[in-house]
């Protein structure tokens, strides 16, 4: 019970401190992005030309930031899991399913949340530099999956490690199976998007 708990409650924090900033922020943010994409030739083009052309970006831009709230949400609920969660439910599990495996402790729980924060910075980084992508359907999608796989794969694969693990393997086992961590990434990213389970996809 008490894992299903840490499994569940970083995406329902995660949600309501979006849900509170997006409607506060809402106005400001579609103002700020009308703005910011006004200075663009081939944007500022199309604002100017028709009532039409800019009605269409303007529905483009709000359908984007909608969209980008669902992996905005998801990292904010896997750096809980990550920092939180998922060390608490490691030591749980570990004991209880793996109790005859030496406990080599090659992370700490700081390592950890060092670990997340990066990635986390690292996908914000990447987030704004794709923004652009938003506006071509489809492909802001795309670039948010790759990036979440990304930082699943980054993040997780510290943490799947840092109790059993020593200090030599960690790494060496995280690039000898990137691919595998990647895909699994890949996989957890994709179920973002799907309700409900998107409630438990950070903790996968």
């Amino acid at each position: 019970r008490g894992v299903l708990w840490h499994l569940v409650w970083p995406t329902l924090l995660a949600m309501v401190v979006w849900l509170i900033l997006g409607i506060v922020l809402w106005d400001p943010m579609v103002a700020g992005v009308m703005d910011w994409i006004g200075h663009w030739d081939w944007v500022a083009t199309r604002l100017e030309s028709s009532d039409v052309g800019a009605a269409a970006v303007l529905v483009l831009v709000k359908i984007a930031l909608g969209v980008l709230f669902l992996p905005v949400i998801y990292v904010t609920a896997a750096l809980l899991v990550a920092v939180v969660a998922l060390p608490i439910m490691l030591e749980k599990v570990a004991k209880i399913r793996y109790g005859d495996l030496e406990m080599r402790r090659g992370g700490t729980n700081t390592g950890s949340a060092i670990n997340a924060t990066v990635a986390v910075l690292v996908f914000i980084v990447g987030i704004i530099l794709t923004l652009p992508f938003w506006l071509i359907p489809g492909v802001g999608l795309v670039a948010s999956i790759l990036l979440t796989a990304w930082l699943n794969q980054r993040a997780f694969g510290y943490d799947a490690l840092m109790l059993h693990g020593d200090r030599e393997e960690m790494p060496r086992l995280r690039q000898e199976h990137r691919a595998a961590l990647l895909g699994l990434g890949t996989g957890c990213a994709l179920l973002a998007y799907i309700p409900i389970v998107n409630l438990f996809a950070p903790a996968f």
